[in-house]
């Protein structure tokens, strides 16, 4: 299966509600990043982290397909 057609399936379920949350830790680490706040670097770097994650997650349950 080529790649296009493989983003434009029907992803499963699960894989639906793992794209969301992947999607909300993205969005939530990006607007803690953005802020103009002096922040302890811990902060910095789980949110860093958090935005790997969840644009990890994002991306390969987007890719997941139903097997018909």
């Amino acid at each position: 299966m080529e790649l296009v057609n493989r983003l434009i399936a029907p992803t499963p379920p699960f894989f639906v509600k793992v794209r969301n949350i992947g999607l909300i830790l993205t969005a939530l680490a990006a607007a803690v990043i953005g802020l103009p706040l002096q922040l302890p670097s811990i902060v910095g770097e789980v949110a860093q982290v958090l935005a790997v994650a969840g644009s990890i997650m994002t991306g390969v349950s987007q890719a997941a397909v139903k097997n018909e």
